[in-house]
């Protein structure tokens, strides 16, 4: 892990340069693992939502979803995984806080931003009557600002 984890900074820190003026380091490794994370949620919520459900209702026998809903949670599921990842060994590696603390942190700053992001997509597809894509888009615009502070002051707190 340790070895992978040299090789993906080392890359980002490529890239880091024409940004020095503008951003910390770790902001930018941030921006970089985040909107990498998030064009993977935002590619397999597009890829569930489009092209495994096509836009319908999926009947799980106890629930019935809207293809929206459980696109976003499966996307969700996989970003979290990456996402801490990402952050604990790439991004927030000065942090001090032991892993399953960690972890919890980020799993309770994740279910805030899950939780906001679902209320947001359903404001803008069921009331406002918004394409789920674009909403997706703009909810997670929003989401991401959050996350970062969240993730900075709370889950990889350094003390």
């Amino acid at each position: 892990m340790e070895k992978i984890t040299r090789h993906i900074i080392w890359f980002i820190d490529l890239f880091y340069p024409p940004f020095r003026k503008y951003m910390p380091e770790q902001t930018f490794r941030y921006a970089v693992c985040g909107g990498s994370n998030t064009v993977l949620g935002l590619g397999l919520y597009y890829v569930f939502l489009k092209l495994v459900f096509k836009e319908q209702v999926v009947n799980m026998g106890f629930y019935v979803f809207e293809a929206y809903t459980i696109a976003l949670g499966i996307s969700f599921c996989v970003n979290f995984l990456v996402g801490f990842i990402l952050m604990k060994y790439v991004v927030f590696v000065d942090s001090n806080l032991k892993g399953r603390i960690q972890v919890l942190r980020y799993f309770l700053t994740f279910t805030l931003n899950l939780t906001l992001n679902y209320a947001l997509l359903k404001l803008l597809v069921e009331v406002i009557k918004w394409d789920a894509l674009l909403s997706q888009i703009l909810t997670t615009c929003i989401v991401i600002t959050i996350s970062y502070l969240s993730q900075r002051h709370f889950s990889f707190k350094v003390k």
